[in-house]
């Protein structure tokens, strides 16, 4: 599973992240750090990224939309990256049966 971390997220987690998650990358590595959610959205769609994200944008917009991309919605607030990756860690399992299941659009962390 490839994933697409959202501007608002650490670019730092991807370093840390590629031993569990290879071909992940975040948005400012791809030149979309000031994109629109629109275009993040479609190059997530058209390169099997999942979208990592801690506002509801993304989230709303597979509840319109659906799948691809799928989208992991962080909810917990301001909190260190450090936090954010032991969250992705923690629940890689989860987040793997998640990415295979195709009737699911979200992961909700809280």
């Amino acid at each position: 599973m490839k994933l697409l971390l959202d501007a608002n997220l650490s670019p730092v987690l991807v370093s840390a992240l590629q031993s569990e998650y290879p071909e992940s990358v975040h948005v400012v590595g791809l030149g979309l750090g000031s994109a629109e959610d629109e275009n993040v959205w479609s190059y997530a769609k058209e390169n099997n990224f999942v979208v990592v994200s801690k506002d509801a944008d993304f989230y709303e917009m597979s509840l319109v939309r659906g799948v691809p991309p799928k989208v992991i919605w962080i909810r917990i607030g301001n909190c260190p990256s450090q936090r954010i990756l032991q969250y992705l860690l923690q629940h890689k399992d989860a987040l793997e049966k998640f990415s295979k299941d195709p009737m699911e659009a979200a992961f909700f962390i809280s």
